[in-house]
């Protein structure tokens, strides 16, 4: 399996193609866009539901968050329940609460109707703080998890090796491999007579009176329904301003003994720290994240893996570094995600994104929110997690600071390119954006002396990428779309490469 990134995940020794016979030219009920967990979730359920269904993934299924994440599945959030009080008023937050549990039932409730073998253990859960600070922020979480009916309980040891202030334990949560049970899941989907068509990547969208046509890389598909469970749709929507992208770092290390409790630890650090553990090939892998970063925003990002290996050796015993890897995100501005019609659809249109760090639970919510909006016209989530709803006041601020940002891009951009005069000399393994004859460039040369030219300006909302030194890829730090050493888009919302250049001729490819 591949993935978008130069590192290999711990999940992607899971290979699995999905070749489709099918043609695409035929009226679909329902067309999803993305073969992540969220996409294929949704799939299978309409699927299910009498829904005729295609999923159209751009590379291979698991290409993106769902090959990169750390597979907690846990039923409180990144969004803490005080914070969803403030913010939505104590009834939104109990129903918020109530989603951890519904998704992760979900998932129990596929692997015992599918068979699935993929790892699937309930877990405890430990939050614990590290300073006087951290603390206060506990018992603020403690107190609206408390208001919302969450249980969350106090204890005085953690079964990790990291000296802490205060902890809480929160049973009933869990861990799952992702790409076994997405891959599990497709195979149910195409029994259901659902289809599946990996290389094809959706450009665009035009939407009819009575259907959406769906224009790709391999034709035009027409469906009553699209679904894009692809982070951020393509083009430029009001969603772009609503969410911001974010990169998480993982590790996965072998110990020099055997672990007494294999159980979820987070900190309450900014950004904070995760951990888990996973068997593989019968040993037991530490697996720890955490470093997140505005995508673009950091400039070494191996600088990132340096110090979550530090921090992990500090404190736990561990051997061999055995996996190392990054995935990204996206950061809501008000805290929930948005899952229902994309805002300037006519409402054949739906999106799902802004799920910050827990994907995999709202990944999977989506497919019974957007199963009970297309089948039935209405969902109980439909209003608290709608891409259309307006809050002037719960997040403005940080929606202010993340579009700043943004604007802020555009503008020093601009100006680097004018700084750069002369096609900058570079050392093997190393990369710039550089100029030349007036135009702006992005230069990679490999290992060898090998040089990788392309023009620099992301395609998306024209801001000038930046190199991820981690994962070998040219990253927007606008709006997260990514790219590999050649132009070769390898996360949207782009759905156009970086134009390439022949180095030796000056000349596009």
């Amino acid at each position: 399996m591949y993935r978008d990134g130069a590192r290999k995940s711990i999940w992607q020794e899971e290979i699995k193609r999905f070749p489709s016979e099918s043609a695409l030219g035929q009226l679909f009920d329902v067309a999803i866009v993305g073969g992540g967990i969220t996409g294929i979730s949704t799939a299978i359920k309409l699927q299910e539901s009498g829904k005729r269904c295609i999923i159209l993934e751009a590379s291979n299924i698991g290409f993106g968050t769902t090959g990169g994440t750390t597979a907690h599945l846990n039923d409180f959030f990144d969004t803490t329940y005080s914070q969803a009080i403030s913010d939505f008023g104590l009834e939104n937050a109990k129903l918020f609460a109530g989603a951890g549990q519904e998704a992760i039932s979900i998932i129990e409730n596929n692997i015992r109707k599918y068979g699935i073998d993929c790892d699937f253990m309930r877990k405890k859960g430990y939050l614990f703080a590290l300073d006087d600070k951290q603390q206060k922020e506990l018992a603020d979480i403690v107190d609206g998890a408390y208001k919302v009916g969450h249980e969350m309980l106090y204890t005085h040891e953690i079964p990790f090796p990291i000296p802490f202030k205060e902890a809480v334990m929160i049973p009933n949560q869990a861990q799952f491999h992702p790409v076994k049970y997405i891959r599990a899941l497709c195979e149910a989907f195409q029994n259901a007579g659902g289809v599946i068509h990996e290389q094809c990547l959706c450009e665009s969208h035009d939407e009819q009176k009575g259907f959406v046509q769906l224009n790709t890389t391999k034709g035009t598909v027409q469906a009553m329904h699209v679904v894009y469970a692809t982070h951020i749709p393509p083009g430029i929507s009001i969603l772009h301003t609503m969410n911001a992208p974010y990169r998480s770092y993982a590790m996965a290390f072998s110990m020099k003994g055997e672990p007494q409790e294999k159980e979820l630890g987070y900190d309450l650090c900014d950004p904070y720290r995760y951990y888990r553990f996973q068997e593989v090939d019968g040993q037991q892998l530490l697996i720890a994240g955490g470093e997140d970063h505005k995508t673009g925003h950091e400039e070494d990002t191996g600088e990132c893996f340096s110090r979550l290996e530090n921090y992990v050796r500090e404190h736990f015993d561990v051997e061999t570094v055995h996996y190392s890897w990054s995935s990204q995100y996206y950061e809501p501005s008000d805290g929930f995600p948005y899952i229902g019609k994309l805002p300037s659809s006519s409402g054949r249109i739906y999106v799902s994104t802004g799920f910050r760090g827990n994907g995999m639970i709202l990944g999977t919510l989506t497919s019974q929110i957007l199963n009970d909006l297309i089948v039935s016209g209405s969902s109980k989530y439909e209003h608290l997690f709608s891409p259309s709803r307006i809050k002037p006041v719960a997040g403005f601020t940080d929606f202010v600071k993340e579009n700043a940002v943004v604007v802020f891009d555009f503008v020093k951009d601009k100006l680097f390119r004018e700084k750069i005069t002369s096609l900058a000399k570079i050392n093997e393994g190393e990369a710039k954006v550089v100029t030349y004859e007036g135009e702006s460039f992005a230069l990679y040369k490999e290992k060898g002396g090998t040089v990788h030219l392309v023009k620099s300006t992301c395609p998306h909302a024209l801001c000038e990428v930046r190199w991820n030194s981690a994962e070998l890829s040219w990253d927007c730090p606008c709006h997260g779309s990514r790219f590999n050493v050649n132009g070769k888009v390898l996360t949207g919302p782009t759905v156009k490469d970086l134009q390439r250049i022949d180095p030796e001729e000056g000349s596009e490819i």
